[in-house]
């Protein structure tokens, strides 16, 4: 039987395990939702479920191909704090308001600035280090019994070997835990007294061990199987390209519940807290400028019933630029530029699933343009993710941004990637690239005139929230 790596995505929305052979191939790919729990004393990731079906689909997989390692990857924002026997307390989800309780200090006072983190004020709980303070201010008696605080790529490989880690993609995820300068801690966490719940670093690539053994029995597994330390979700994406060298797209445009542009080659002096902007990690430690928004959650919101709405095409794109029907930011609870600000149509909302696929389809491209403008980076764009599905939006942003724009050929955007973390260091296979042909813009007319209308449109909004009250 061929051997494989097991590629373990947990996504915000869905969760995916592929099956990946030496060439990069996919061999098989099991999926479900990732549906958060409501009870228990907060909002959280039901992680025994989410265990039990991995082992289950582990299995599965194991007779299609021998599994000769697993590879962790996850969201960010999100971590495990456990003692020798599992979860203390339960994993937060990071779209859970966390208000401190009453007399607690606020934890802004506390907050590195973003002088020394890169990582900009969020609201709910994006910054990591709100929840965590949250979680002991609200719970001190059991946060004190945790032994080691885990990234959530670090949590599972410890469950799956028993090796506790940490990993700088998702520490350096707008945590406020990491400093991008000095590649160390961030003065948080020594005044919040978590240096010691912080594993040894390790290398996202590195084998810690071997799977359990009785993990290894239950899902089928040789017991050689190794398990890697894992990574963050968006930085997956930009392995590739990092491996590929200065040849390779040099902006990466992740899609998923989040759509994050990544200027492998940006300038970080260019960020600007208030957007969202903001550095991510990458897997060897560097520093990547990065935007984002939450387009993923925002094109459900417009498009309605998803099940319902078929890809649009060149005319239901031409009516909504023709009768200048737009949507503003934002559709989100959390996230991105424009942040706080309620969503607006403007204009009758289209009527049929095309049409309403067709505004959501050119309300994410204009705020992925939005995006590549405020980065100020230069270079081809590369589609990685959900969004390689959609017909339309590679080639609308092509037009929009008068860029070079590719789409992958890995609709999850980080398989591929999690596939190339197996052998990172060793000297390098052939990865597989995006689909050589140029996304070609579409002949629509008045389409930038539209571009243009929207962001006018945004500013005279914005300058009107700033006016002072008339009496």
């Amino acid at each position: 039987m061929t051997g494989a790596i097991a590629i373990f995505d947990i996504g915000k929305t869905n969760i995916k395990l592929s099956l990946v052979d030496d060439h990069g191939r996919e061999l098989a790919a099991r999926r479900r939702s990732n549906a958060v729990r409501r009870d228990g004393p907060y909002p959280h990731h039901d992680v025994a479920a989410i265990e039990a079906w991995l082992l289950a689909m582990l299995r599965e997989l194991s007779m299609v191909a021998t599994i000769r390692a697993i590879v962790p990857v996850t969201h960010g924002a999100t971590a495990a704090l456990v003692d020798d026997e599992g979860l203390v307390l339960p994993v937060p989800d990071y779209e859970h308001d966390f208000l401190l309780p009453a007399g607690c200090a606020p934890y802004a006072a506390l907050r590195p600035p973003f002088s020394q983190t890169c990582s900009p004020q969020l609201g709910l709980g994006l910054n990591l280090g709100r929840q965590l303070h949250w979680l002991q201010s609200s719970f001190p008696e059991a946060f004190a019994r945790g032994r080691r605080l885990l990234m959530y790529p670090q949590y599972w490989s410890w469950r799956l070997c028993g090796v506790a880690a940490s990993e700088l993609t998702s520490l350096g995820c707008h945590t406020d835990l990491w400093q991008p300068g000095p590649r160390a801690y961030s003065s948080l966490v020594t005044r919040c007294g978590w240096s010691s719940l912080m594993p040894p670093l390790r290398g996202a690539w590195e084998a810690l061990g071997k799977i359990r053994p009785a993990l290894a029995q239950e899902a089928g597994l040789p017991p050689d199987c190794q398990v890697l330390c894992g990574i963050h979700d968006s930085n997956a994406s930009l392995l590739r390209y990092l491996a590929g060298g200065p040849s390779a797209p040099r902006i990466v445009l992740s899609t998923g519940t989040w759509v994050i542009a990544a200027a492998l080659d940006g300038d970080l002096q260019r960020l600007q807290e208030h957007q969202d902007m903001l550095a991510n990690i990458n897997v060897d430690g560097d520093a990547v400028a990065c935007m984002r928004y939450m387009g993923g959650r925002e094109f459900a919101e417009l498009a309605g019933d998803i099940t319902h709405a078929g890809p649009c095409g060149n005319a239901e794109l031409q009516a909504l630029v023709d009768a200048g029907i737009m949507a503003l930011p934002c559709f989100s609870g959390c996230g991105g530029p424009f942040a706080g600000n309620p969503g607006e149509i403007i204009g009758a909302l289209p009527a049929g699933g095309a049409a309403r696929y067709a505004l959501a389809t050119l309300y994410c491209v204009l705020m992925a343009d939005y995006c590549l403008d405020q980065l100020q980076a230069a270079g081809d764009v590369v589609i990685e993710g959900s969004f390689t599905a959609n017909p339309c939006f590679a080639p609308l942003l092509a037009a929009l941004s008068g860029r070079g724009v590719y789409c992958s050929d890995d609709g999850s955007g980080t398989t591929i990637g999690g596939w190339l973390l197996h052998d990172w260091k060793k000297p390098r296979r052939d990865a597989p690239l995006p689909a050589p042909h140029q996304a070609t813009p579409p002949p629509l007319r008045g389409l930038r005139a539209y571009r243009d209308q929207w962001r006018a449109t945004l500013l005279a909004r914005a300058a009107q929230d700033t006016m002072p009250a008339m009496n």
